[in-house]
């Protein structure tokens, strides 16, 4: 009897002290939750992105590799807001592939040089780019076998081809850009006219153009 009682009270310790870890461990991942200004690394915060950062390859208009590593940082609050537009993607049977993200000023400077048309390359003057801030990101979707959605253009296609206003498309392109912009703007961003991959957070937080080291420290 004694023995059972004994065990009964080693029970209900273990039970309480379980519960604190849980409680203490509630509050701590409360208490560290990032900062909605913080610039973050998407990955770290869900995997059910692809990922084909063209800028830290050759693959883009500019023709060289300007990114260090290919990373996708953004705003905390940018983050947030892509999980909850891939959530609803992936309930349809897509996800997000995304080619640009945050922007160091530098790089920005080095684009207007070789196109300096604001309806495609943001003067990096003044607030800059939404990339520079940290809000914005360019991106297309793909199938769960990964095959990309008909767009009509590629990435940086920049001609009027790539605008929304643009109609004189197969009607599953018209569909699938229309489908990639009602997503976005539900999950609370906003597109460009002039390109059919750029999105932008909306937002009341004010954020300054950064220029701060893309890749992780070692």
């Amino acid at each position: 009897m004694i023995r059972k009682i004994l065990l009964a009270i080693v029970i209900v310790v273990a039970l309480l002290a379980w519960n604190r870890h849980k409680q203490n461990v509630s509050k701590g991942s409360k208490l560290t939750e990032p900062a909605d200004a913080s610039y973050v690394y998407l990955e770290d915060f869900s995997k059910e992105f692809v990922f084909d950062l063209r800028y830290a390859t050759e693959n883009n208009f500019l023709k060289k590799k300007v990114y260090p590593c290919a990373e996708c940082m953004l705003a905390y609050e940018t983050v947030k807001g892509l999980i909850k537009a891939n959530d609803l993607f992936v309930i349809k049977g897509y996800k997000i592939k995304i080619f640009d993200c945050y922007r160091p000023r530098f790089v920005q400077y080095k684009m207007w040089e070789i196109l300096p048309d604001s309806r495609y390359v943001a003067n990096p003057e003044g607030k800059g780019s939404a990339h520079n801030r940290g809000l914005a990101v360019d991106l297309t979707l793909i199938t769960m076998n990964g095959k990309e959605l008909d767009m009509g253009t590629g990435f940086d296609h920049f001609g009027e081809e790539a605008h929304h206003a643009y109609t004189d498309l197969p009607d599953t392109v018209i569909q699938n850009r229309m489908f990639l912009k009602t997503i976005m703007r539900d999950a609370g961003f906003n597109p460009i006219k002039t390109e059919w991959w750029h999105y932008y957070l909306i937002t009341d937080n004010e954020y300054e153009p950064a220029d701060f080291p893309l890749c992780r420290e070692e």
